[in-house]
Formats: structure tokens, sequence, C-alpha cells
């Protein structure tokens, strides 16, 4: 049974200087199982994929998107994220460090190849950062006005437009969000990790109160059957396995980057399969308590399944004001997004700093920070309304993204020695994965990957 400050202790990482190893010593909490997991089910769990979908996933999800959705999850829960994990491990670095260390088992000028190549899934890692903290910045806003009690009198839908709409309105919010995340990175993420495991539970118990409400609502019951009535003359239809494959793979963060450093702070005596396979029962736990809860309300609301983020900042609102103490609710809510945000985003910042200073021993952890920041918010402040955000996250999410991940399957199941990556990945296992786990990597797992990928770049697909 595990507890909280038990579980196997982390080993060190031989970094080329002592601030590398002090990085991994303050974050060593994400070694313990139940920090990982909790870490891994917020990260997998974007908000842009939980609580609304585009327009065309929604309409592709109403036609039987969830009778094929379990199989992709196991198979990138199975090899895929595994092999991120043990990669990181294995290298106890971040994204360049993993890929040069993949490619040199071919030779040492293969070793700087690999490097080179790792860049771009890195450059994924900082772009949804960017994207991803003007969302934070949204909740704190959600949060700040809940406190004040503003939203919960407001016309949710002209709340929500007045500042998402309006060029430059959450500048402070968001400097709030990237600067704190990354002073919790400077300062160590010890703190926010025990928070968590305090917020999530409640987080998840706010959400079951409001499927509940949700439920009594009139209209709810077609939200259900939307939900989970099967579709089956639908998986006749590729785009069906497409879709399903792409939000397996997206939601579970198999991107070539982040989920190499989670792997770094874990210990030797994990099972990378088995954690795995916890972070993806956790992220369709959380899928389907948000879906219970969205889903239904926006039948009952006659709002739109493929809102997007509005649904997050609208419809959720609109609930919560139809409730006894909904306020409190609100602000509870909020507070517990803001953790999951915050816990997401030092993952995405860290592969970069990782890697940066894994790259440039002279840089200081200092000043790796301060490049960040100011890459975040040059960035970043220019997107904060929707039409210019959206837009973003189609450019990562259709290029950079695929392409880093098919770069990191191919790493790990054609260019990297087989032995060598059975060997990682059967570190701490209590059972070993042979000639059937590689297979379904090299045969399964990689081929999927380059048809996702090229869906995502010829047909212009945003997942």
């Amino acid at each position: 049974m595990i507890t909280e400050g038990s579980g196997p202790p982390c080993r060190d990482a031989d970094g080329p200087r002592g601030e590398h190893h002090e990085a991994h010593e303050k974050h060593k909490e994400l070694c313990q199982p139940l920090g990982l997991y909790s870490g891994l089910g917020r990260l997998g769990g974007r908000y842009g994929k939980r609580m609304g979908l585009s327009q065309q996933a929604g309409q592709q999800r109403r036609r039987g998107l969830f009778v094929d959705l379990p199989l992709f999850v196991f198979i990138f829960s199975y090899v895929g994220l595994p092999a991120e994990f043990a990669m990181g491990r294995r290298a106890a670095t971040g994204t360049l460090g993993a890929y040069e260390n993949a490619w040199a088992t071919r030779g040492r000028s293969a070793g700087k190849a690999g490097g080179l190549l790792g860049w771009l899934p890195l450059a994924g890692s900082m772009c949804i950062a960017i994207g991803y903290a003007v969302i934070v910045t949204y909740i704190l806003k959600a949060l700040v006005d809940s406190l004040l009690g503003t939203l919960m009198t407001a016309d949710t839908a002209a709340w929500f437009g007045a500042f998402s709409g309006t060029p430059y309105s959450v500048i402070p919010y968001h400097i709030v969000v990237v600067v704190g995340t990354l002073l919790t990175l400077f300062l160590g993420a010890h703190s926010i990790e025990k928070t968590n495991k305090v917020m999530m539970p409640l987080f998840f118990l706010i959400f079951l109160v409001l499927a509940v409400r949700v439920a009594l609502l009139p209209n709810a019951a077609e939200g259900y059957l939307f939900m989970f009535t099967p579709r089956w003359e639908a998986l006749t239809d590729p785009m069906i396995w497409i879709w399903a494959m792409g939000q397996a793979f997206f939601s579970l963060s198999v991107t070539g980057s982040g989920m190499i450093v989670y792997g770094a702070y874990l210990s030797e005596d994990e099972d990378v399969v088995d954690v795995a396979q916890h972070t993806a029962l956790f992220d369709t736990i959380a899928a389907v308590v948000a879906a219970l809860v969205i889903i239904p309300a926006c039948f009952s609301y006659g709002l739109d399944v493929g809102a997007g983020p509005s649904l997050l900042f609208v419809t959720l609102p609109t609930i919560l004001q139809d409730i006894p103490l909904g306020r409190l609710f609100a602000i509870i809510l909020y507070v517990a997004m803001i953790f999951a945000g915050v816990s997401s985003l030092q993952n995405m910042f860290e592969a970069v700093a990782e890697s940066l200073m894994h790259k440039f021993p002279r840089l200081s952890r200092t000043a790796v920070l301060v490049i960040l920041c100011v890459v975040c918010l040059g960035f970043g402040i220019g997107m904060e309304t929707i039409d210019k955000w959206g837009p973003w996250m189609d450019l990562v999410s259709i290029y950079i993204i695929p392409i880093g991940a098919t770069l990191g399957a191919i790493s790990w199941f054609y260019v990297m020695k087989k032995d060598e990556l059975l060997d990682a990945v059967n570190t701490g296992s209590g059972k070993l994965r042979g000639n059937l786990w590689y297979s379904v990597g090299r045969y399964v797992y990689v081929p999927l990957a380059v048809i996702l990928c090229c869906v995502a770049l010829f047909m212009h697909v945003a997942f």
C-alpha cells in the first residue's frame, strides 16, 4: 500500500554539475507514485481536451468516438508512454539528453544527430506551455471574480466574452501565472504537490456533486444518451478511428518530450508500464467525471458540446449560479484548477529547463527560468484573445507535436537498439517485457503515430 511519504527513494541523477543534481532533489517528490499519478493525470487532462473539443470532434464523438477510444488508450499506455518514461529515467535528464542517449546506442555520431532532433519535441513543450498558460490565466480570472462574487451574478457568456475577446485585458493575471509557476520551479515544487493531494480529491468531489446536480436538470438524459449510446455503424468511418487515436495520443501527452521529464524522476524500482497504465486510468476517470457534468449540462442549457474552452467559463459558472453554496463551490473548484494548471505548466517548463541546462552547462537555473519567462510572456501576451489562441494551438497540434511525437516513437523502437530499450523498460519491473511488448511498439504504435502525423500534416487536422 502506497501512502504519503512511502515508496522507493529517487535515484540521484548525475548531471554535468551540482545544480543539475539540486534540481532533481527539489523535484524528488514526483518520484512518489501518488504524486506522479496525480501529476500525470493532470498533465494528460488538458483543459482543452477535458472541457471542450473542437466542433469537429464533438460531431465525431456523436457518431461513436467512445467506442474505439479505449483501444488506443490501452495501446499507448502499454508501449508509448512507458517508453518515454524509460528513456527519461535511463538518461536522467530532459528531452535533448534522452534523444542523444537513445541514438547513441548506434554510435557517437548518431547520438549527436539524436540530440539535434530532440529540439523539435522540446519546442513543442514550450509552445504548449505558451498556449496553456493563457487558459490558466483565464482560470485565475475566474477564481478572482468568484472570490469577489461578480461571477455569481454575471451573464457568464458576456463575462467570458468581455475579457477573452479583448486584447491585453488579462496581462496582470498572465504575469502572475507564468512568474508564479517559474518561481515554484526555482524554489521547489514540493509544497504545491502536497497541496494537490488535498485539492485534487476536492476537485473530483465537487465534480461529483455537480454531476448529481446536472442529472436533475431538464433534458440531461439526452446528454447521457449522447455520451453512452454506441454508433456501431460509425466504426466504418476511418475518421472515427483517427479522432479516437488522436484523443488517446494527446490526452496521455505522448508527445516525445514532457513525459521524459517525469521519467527522469522515477525510481529504478518503479515499473514504468504499471505507472503508465495507472496514468491512463486516472486520465480516463478524469475525462468521464468531467463529461458527466459538461455534456448533460450542454443539452440542458442548449449549448454546443464542441464549444471549446467556453464550456469551462460559461457552462460551469452557469451551473454553479443555480446551486446552493455555488460561490463556495466555484472558489474551491477554480483553486483546484489553478493548482492542476500550475502543476502541468511545471512539467512543460521543466522539460525545457532541464534540457537547456543539460545542453548548456554554463547556464544557471536562474538564467534559464528567466529566459523561459521572457519567451512565454513575450509570445503569450499577444494571444490572450481566443481568436488568436485558437490558431496558435492548432499550429502546435497540427505540426509541432505530431512530428515530435513521431520522432520519439521512431527513436525508441527503430533507432535505439532493442536490447537497450528492453533493459530500460524492464528496470524495476516485476514482469519482464520482451518480444511481444517490443513488437507492439514497433509494428503497432509507431505506424499509428506516423498515420496520425500524416493526417495532421496533410489534412490539417488539429486533435
